[in-house]
């Protein structure tokens, strides 16, 4: 049976507590953009076992020239393979995964896991600081780590290519992750080209969560997600600036217990405008969804 997409500190702490045999496999995913500083808060204090992943190496392929693929591509399946079994995944233990950063990068690794065929993933549910809160142990340093026995499964979500990312936004849905402004073409400070592609909706990832970084009660997700078109029906898929945000949206919508499986534009708006001839389109503020 499947379980549900996140898990409270509180789930996490009597699992642990259950001995090894019963205990998920722990991935510290903290990142920021434009920081590097999450291997170093990660040796300061982590769950206890946490193993630390790096999204710009372990969650990403290797950037291009000219930014085809976006800013963070989509990681190769050997590569990625390896990555996670260096990380100590094995195919039959469970994953939590956790960040200090309002999900945004934890669910990168839970959608990618899942597209890879790894689905017994949960985030957790307000990161490490929602963690620290209810005052559940931390450890630091270094930790040694077992090599896993992960290996790649098929699997039935799909990451989308330019011209279907465009097809969504045509026929379907498709959310634009960015903050308001960035989806606007207003305050761009990450890419060189401003805008969104054309026809998509905006529903901003933190819009999503609450002031402490958890995700809203799922009644007021699929109010949020009923607003901008999820109808049960219509087709939706995600992306934002690298996929990232994206992933974050598809944890939402499977937080808020609607039966939708997300595929995501991983190349994103940073692949987006790598081809010029691409149409972009510019709004005032009174034409986005938030």
């Amino acid at each position: 049976m499947q379980r549900h997409p996140l898990i409270t500190p509180a789930e996490l702490a009597a699992r642990l507590s259950g001995g090894p045999g019963d205990a998920p496999l722990i991935l510290d995913v903290r990142w920021q953009l434009g920081a590097d500083d999450g291997y170093d808060e990660y040796l300061q204090g982590h769950l206890p076992g946490a193993v630390f992943v790096d999204l710009e190496r372990d969650l990403s392929g290797v950037r291009t020239e000219g930014g085809v693929g976006g800013r963070h591509p989509m990681p190769t399946v050997d590569d990625f393979e390896l990555d996670m079994a260096e990380c100590g995944v094995d195919n039959d233990r469970p994953i939590v995964v956790y960040d200090d950063s309002n999900q945004l990068a934890a669910a990168r690794a839970w959608w990618l896991l899942r597209h890879f065929g790894k689905y017994d993933v949960q985030v957790l549910d307000g990161g490490i600081r929602a963690w620290r809160a209810e005052r559940h142990p931390i450890e630091s340093g270094l930790r040694m780590v077992e090599e896993g026995d992960f290996s790649i499964r098929r699997s039935r979500i799909n990451v989308l290519d330019a011209d279907q990312a465009a097809l969504y936004a045509k026929e379907g849905l498709l959310i634009d992750a960015r903050p308001a402004d960035r989806f606007r073409g207003q305050n761009e400070t990450v890419d060189p080209v401003a805008g969104h592609i054309p026809g998509a909706v905006n529903v901003p990832a933190r819009s999503l969560v609450d002031a402490d970084g958890s995700f809203h009660p799922p009644q007021r997700l699929r109010e949020i997600f009923e607003v901008a078109g999820i109808d049960g029906q219509t087709p939706v898929a995600a992306y934002c600036g690298s996929g990232v945000q994206a992933s974050h949206v598809a944890l939402a919508i499977a937080a808020a217990g609607l039966d939708i499986e997300v595929p995501v534009y991983i190349g994103s708006w940073s692949d987006w405008i790598s081809d010029r001839s691409r149409p972009i389109q510019v709004d005032s503020p009174a034409e986005s969804v938030f």
